[in-house]
C-alpha cells in the first residue's frame, strides 16, 4: 500500500467507513505485534498489547492529520500502551532476538554496533544470548528507544515524532542505552574491550 492509498483509507475511516480500517490492521498487524512482543517479552501480553494499540488508534483516528507517517503515528501508540502496561506489571522480561520477516520467515536481528564485532561467527552466536539478556535489563525507555531504531528502522526524526524528542536527544538515548548494553556485555564477558571502545563513540 502507497502512502497515498493508505490516506486514502485514513480518509474513509474518519468519514465513517469502519470496515476500511481493516486494511490497516492488515498492513501494520505483523510489525506492531513484533513491537509488542519485543517489549512485554510475552505472546499473550503481545496479543493483547496488539488489539488495545489497534483499538486507540481506531477510536483516536480522527487527531491523525498526515503531518507524520502513519506507521510513526501507529508505533508511538503502540510504544505508549506497552510502556503502560510494564508500568503497571513491573515486569522485566527478556525477548527474542528474531523477527519475522514478510514471508513468515524468522530472521535475526543484528544491532548495528554489534557489526563491529569481529567476524567469527562463533563469538556472534555466543554475545546473541548475552544482547538478549543486556536489552531485558535495561530500563524501559532505553529499551524501547532501541526497538524503535533497531528492530523497527526508524530514523532519529521519526523516533522523536513517536516519543515526543528532539532528534539530538533520541541520539544521545540511543547512545546511553547502547553504552549500557556494552557495560552488561562487557561484565558478562561476552565482548571484547575493542568493541566498549568503539560503541562509546556513538553511532
Amino acid at each position: 500500500m502507497t502512502r497515498e492509498q493508505e490516506l486514502a483509507v485514513i480518509r474513509r475511516v474518519q468519514r465513517g467507513d469502519a470496515n476500511a480500517f481493516e486494511y490497516l490492521v492488515a498492513a501494520y498487524e505483523k510489525n506492531v505485534y513484533n513491537l509488542a512482543l519485543r517489549m512485554t517479552g510475552s505472546p499473550e501480553d503481545a496479543e493483547d498489547m496488539a488489539q488495545e494499540a489497534f483499538l486507540k488508534a481506531y477510536s483516536s483516528l480522527d487527531s491523525f492529520r498526515g503531518d507524520s507517517k502513519f506507521s510513526v503515528w501507529l508505533y508511538r501508540i503502540v510504544s505508549n500502551v506497552c510502556l503502560d502496561f510494564l508500568r503497571r506489571q513491573k515486569k522485566r522480561q527478556s525477548f527474542s532476538l528474531s523477527m519475522e520477516d514478510d514471508d513468515g520467515e524468522e530472521t535475526e536481528l543484528e544491532l548495528p554496533d554489534l557489526s563491529r564485532l569481529p567476524e567469527e561467527e562463533l563469538e556472534k552466536k555466543l554475545t546473541r544470548d548475552a544482547v538478549r539478556r543486556g536489552l531485558a535489563q535495561l530500563p524501559e525507555d532505553a529499551r524501547q528507544i532501541l526497538l524503535l531504531r533497531e528492530i523497527q528502522g526508524l530514523s532519529y526524526e521519526e523516533i522523536g515524532e513517536t516519543l515526543g524528542l528532539e532528534p539530538g536527544t533520541v541520539k544521545s538515548r540511543i547512545f546511553r542505552a547502547r553504552k549500557k548494553l556494552c557495560a552488561f556485555l562487557l561484565a558478562d564477558g561476552n565482548i571484547p574491550d575493542a568493541f566498549s571502545s568503539s560503541s562509546s563513540r556513538g553511532g
